[in-house]
This record gives C-alpha cells, structure tokens and sequence, in this order.
C-alpha cells in the first residue's frame, strides 16, 4: 500500500511563489508516474503536472511556464514549484500515484491518492 502525504500548502499573494512536496512511503516510488491534480469547490478535478520514472514531465496549459514537478527518488519525495501564482490558481492539490508507469493526465489512472493541501491565491 502506498501513502501520500502532502504538505507546503498556504495562502500567497498573486505573483508569489509556493512550493508544496508529497512524501510518498511503501511501493516502489521511483517507478511510480507522480501527478499533480487540484480541485476547487463544485469542480472537477484538474491535472496540473506530471512526472514519470525517467523524469520525462507534462503541464496543463493552464501553469506552463509557470510550474515546474521535480522529484527526488532518494528522499521518496515529489515537489510542484509554483511561481507567477494567480487566483485562479486557488484550489487544493493532490499528489497521486500511478503505477502504469507511463505519462498520464486522466485520475482514474491514479491508484493512490494524498489528502491534499490548501494552496490560497489572494487578488
């Protein structure tokens, strides 16, 4: 069984910067495809970023540019540097886990799931 915890989360002003980790613990973290999805209230769920085993990483449209996944396979750890924060990017993101390996931006191909962390951009 593999858990994910998130943690970073907060409230930013538009145009700061965040930066939010997910501490992955069981498994075989360093051959897990590692996403990053955020939800607001009555949305969906969103792909933001994600990141395979070989290090290969894909955005959302919507945070190219202004996002950037990394992981660290010693340390068991996924981060999302966000800079250039806007309101819209309000929301609590989740990190999950995919054992397929291979790039993916649909949640149902996401086995395992964080709790979440607030991210809070204010205008």
């Amino acid at each position: 069984q593999v858990q994910l915890v998130e943690s970073g989360g907060g409230l930013v002003q538009a145009g700061g910067s965040l930066r939010v980790s997910c501490a992955a613990s069981g498994g075989t973290f360093s051959s897990y495809t590692m996403g990053w999805f955020r939800q607001v209230p009555g949305k969906e769920r969103e792909f933001v970023v994600g990141i395979t085993w070989s290090d290969g990483t894909y955005y959302a449209d919507s945070v190219k540019g202004r996002f950037t996944v990394s992981r660290d396979n010693a340390k068991n750890t996924v981060y999302l540097q966000m800079n250039r924060l806007k309101p819209e990017d309000t929301a609590v993101y989740y990190c999950a886990a995919s054992l397929s390996g291979s790039s993916s931006d649909t949640s149902y191909e996401y086995a395992y799931w964080g709790q979440g962390t607030q991210v809070t951009v204010s205008s």
